[in-house]
């Protein structure tokens, strides 16, 4: 099938999907970073999965 035309070429392609069931509040406040910080509710993810993964890398030193 091959890269469709337009498709954004990346060095780390998102292969994997994640499906979190959240509660209203947490919604509200995933909607309201995404909209103050302009990025998409799975990039607000990623980065807190990144923020917590240096948390364990700081208290294993």
């Amino acid at each position: 099938m091959g890269i469709k035309k337009g498709t954004k070429l990346t060095d780390t392609p998102k292969s994997v999907l994640y499906q979190v069931r959240v509660d209203e509040e947490t919604d509200r406040k995933a909607k309201e970073v995404c909209k103050v910080e302009n990025i998409s509710k799975s990039e607000v993810v990623r980065q807190g999965i990144e923020l917590k993964y240096q948390g364990l890398e700081e208290n294993r030193k």
